[in-house]
């Protein structure tokens, strides 16, 4: 496989556990198709052509020397400099792939958040009003991320002449879409159950040895879980605080999330929510796993590195 071969299949498994549904993922190309098509040739010329097939802004490859065949990479959560000085250590490492974007990926983190607007219509959020909550959200992200310092690992890896690339979102839909049936099919009752449920998958039970194991944020164990939704596992980055209430007034009784910050936490106990934090870089070890799974079935081999716990499901 090339880069370009992994970049592919990692955007094709991504729209294949979008969670809401390929139908509107494919709705979405067609409609970045039409704002392409309208523009003039200079305009074109700076358009980012990548999105007329992925969906995923914070999906990339960040830079490709041009290595034919990919036999072995080197992969985690976060891997910016220092991480491709270790690839470049250890030797014979033909690409590094971070989870968490970098260099334009993370400059156009925000424009992935929509999928969070669809997802919680398909929760029971009127679409006007889950669009209204997270415009402001989503300006604030992009304005957040605006100062960052985007390319600093990607000049290393030009540098050292190590492929590099991102999968965020795409590893996101696949821990989302993999918990998302783990909880239909077990049908908790009580809180405590889908705590114990997430403590049976292994990324989580590694979790727990270093203190980081999910954990209830707001609500009881005891507590009837009601309608239980998987929320704030992908689409970029946390939503809007102000969700909340729209959550609970369209019946929803626990949200299962990767983290929450104190304000977020606030507004839900507010509305009576229960919140159940599964834990950030566990969950993000268990999407990038179903990822390298398919990777690993065709003959590539994986080191792994920064927070990245990797089991086998294959």
């Amino acid at each position: 496989m090339t880069t370009k071969d992994i970049y592919n299949l990692a955007v094709n498994l991504g729209i294949d556990s979008d969670l809401r549904g390929t139908e509107k993922v494919k709705k979405q190309l067609a409609r970045e198709k039409k704002k392409y098509e309208k523009l003039d040739d200079k305009q074109k010329k700076n358009f980012d052509k990548e999105k007329l097939t992925n969906p995923y802004s914070d999906t990339r490859i960040l830079f490709d020397g041009g290595k034919k065949e990919i036999k072995k990479i080197l992969v985690g959560i976060d891997m910016e400099t220092p991480e491709l000085l270790l690839a470049d250590k250890l030797g014979g490492i033909d690409l590094v792939i971070a989870h968490h974007p970098e260099g334009k990926a993370l400059s156009n983190l925000d424009n992935v958040m929509h999928l969070q607007t669809e997802i919680l219509a398909n929760y029971g959020v009127p679409i006007n009003i889950a669009e209204s909550i997270m415009r402001s959200r989503i300006s604030e992200v992009s304005r957040s991320v605006a100062p960052i310092n985007h390319n600093r690992a990607v000049d290393a890896s030009r540098l050292l002449n190590i492929n590099y690339m991102c999968t965020h979102t795409i590893a996101d839909n696949l821990a989302a879409k993999f918990l998302i049936d783990l909880f239909e099919k077990r049908k908790p009752e009580f809180v405590e159950d889908i705590l114990e449920t997430l403590k049976e998958l292994p990324e989580y039970q590694e979790a727990i040895k270093i203190d980081a194991e999910p954990r209830l944020f707001v609500g009881q164990k005891e507590n009837y879980c009601g309608k239980v939704v998987v929320t704030e596992f992908t689409g970029g980055t946390s939503g809007s605080k102000d969700m909340y209430e729209k959550m609970a007034q369209a019946g929803i009784g626990t949200i299962i999330s990767m983290h929450m910050g104190e304000e977020h936490r606030k507004q839900a106990e507010k509305y009576h929510l229960n919140v159940v934090i599964a834990g950030h870089i566990a969950s993000d070890s268990l999407g990038m796993n179903i990822f390298l799974d398919e990777l690993e079935s065709k003959g590539i081999k994986i080191l792994t590195c920064s927070g990245l716990t990797r089991f086998k499901r294959k």
